[in-house]
């Protein structure tokens, strides 16, 4: 691998139930190179209803962030696919560099 890569971030909840199915998609089918997912402890969206971890309230559909990177050719194609399985606002991507050649 270069040191140019995109890193690409999907954002959904727990209530989605996406997680699985991306993992999944991105390990098995499109092999990419590294692959975190992110368990929040706290967040909104865009109707504003904040999601909390507290004991007092043990939310289920606490925010999730999966991030992932691999070399731009091969993330233009994961992108477009992603497009179509994710709404708008969900999927967040850049060119980025690893320490690959430092």
């Amino acid at each position: 691998m270069t040191d140019e890569v995109t890193m690409v971030r999907i954002y959904c909840t727990e209530g989605e139930h996406k997680l699985k199915k991306m993992l999944n998609y991105l390990h098995n089918e499109e092999h990419v190179a590294g692959v975190t997912a992110f368990r929040g402890v706290a967040g909104f969206g865009r109707s504003g209803k904040m999601h909390t971890a507290s004991l007092l309230d043990l939310s289920l559909d606490m925010p999730v962030v999966i991030e992932f990177f691999d070399r731009p050719e091969k993330m233009a194609a994961v992108i477009e696919h992603l497009k179509t399985l994710l709404e708008p606002g969900h999927l967040v991507y850049w060119p980025a560099r690893t320490n690959l050649s430092d």
